[in-house]
């Protein structure tokens, strides 16, 4: 039997609130980066039909067990879609809009002001000996 695509969508959420992973979005995560995310575009194209909170639920998913893109798991999305929508947010700056939101709302949160008004970087400097030896040019002259 075939199923359409909408009605896989259903049992693969069906099948989600069984089984859970430790990268899957909490209801408290999901309910602060979704307004993060960019909007459904508006006039052209098809209507989004994959939900934006298993898609993260696959990108989470892949960083946290470190595996390759097609390794997800079935009852995720597809691994070509997790990675498309993970290449596009990349592109158009997403992540790092993301990032400086919930950085700023962890500063205010600790009473700090939102944008941190100095950095500092921390390296390790490696000390290297240069070994000494007879030169080439030395060991021929003898």
């Amino acid at each position: 039997m075939v199923l359409s695509p909408k009605t896989r969508q259903f049992y693969r959420a069906k099948a989600r609130v069984a089984k859970r992973y430790s990268s899957d979005l909490t209801e408290q995560e999901w309910e602060v980066i979704r307004p993060l995310l960019p909007p459904q575009p508006q006039g052209r194209g098809r209507k989004r039909e994959v939900d934006e909170r298993e898609i993260l639920n696959g990108i989470f998913y892949q960083l946290h067990n470190g595996c390759i893109w097609s390794d997800l798991p079935k009852d995720l999305p597809a691994w070509q879609t997790v990675y498309k929508y993970f290449r596009r947010w990349q592109r158009k700056g997403v992540w790092q809009q993301i990032h400086d939101q919930l950085r700023q709302s962890v500063r205010v949160s600790v009473g700090k002001n939102p944008h941190a008004s100095a950095g500092s970087i921390d390296s390790q400097t490696v000390k290297t000996t240069e070994k000494r030896g007879k030169s080439t040019a030395s060991m021929g002259a003898n």
